[in-house]
């Protein structure tokens, strides 16, 4: 099955890039990042706080199958609707430490946008570490149910 959503990472550098075009209008797709309760639907993740605005913060809160508990959080540094959002990232209790993302909505026609995504870490070795995960398959799935709640709440 093809991956809609692109990850690519050059050998040497700090970044991974991400992209994917959706079939929603870009307001959609950006409250997909914004409304905490479709945040959770797609993340799989309880929105704790999400102040969506520059200066603002978020936290989430998610459970795996044995019931532990991981906490994401950071603060938003830029914040243009249906535009923009950069923002720090970090997952508690894990080795990556903080990242900083670049998130970039664009409309393609009134029913399609684009999602780019610019990841920085803070050191090669890390970014590195992070795709030995099966992070491309994990985006491209929740990417995909963004994609179907999104259409569905668009629909109403």
């Amino acid at each position: 099955m093809e991956l809609k959503t692109k990850v690519q990472a050059e050998d040497g550098k700090q970044s991974i890039f991400i992209n994917r075009e959706f079939e929603l209008p870009v307001e959609l797709l950006f409250r997909g990042y914004v409304e905490p309760e479709i945040v959770e639907q797609w993340m799989g993740t309880k929105v704790l706080k999400l102040e969506n605005k520059k200066h603002g913060s978020y936290q989430f809160e998610t459970t795996d199958s044995k019931g532990n508990k991981h906490g994401f959080n950071g603060t938003i540094h830029d914040f243009i609707p249906n535009q923009k959002i950069t923002r720090t990232f970090e997952m508690e209790n894990t080795p990556f430490g903080v990242q900083l993302e670049f998130l970039e909505f664009e409309r393609l026609t009134d029913e399609t946008s684009n999602l780019a995504i610019q990841i920085v870490y803070r050191t090669i070795a890390l970014r590195d570490q992070m795709l030995q995960l099966p992070f491309a398959q994990g985006i491209n799935m929740a990417h995909n149910r963004l994609q179907e709640i999104a259409k569905q709440i668009g629909s109403l």
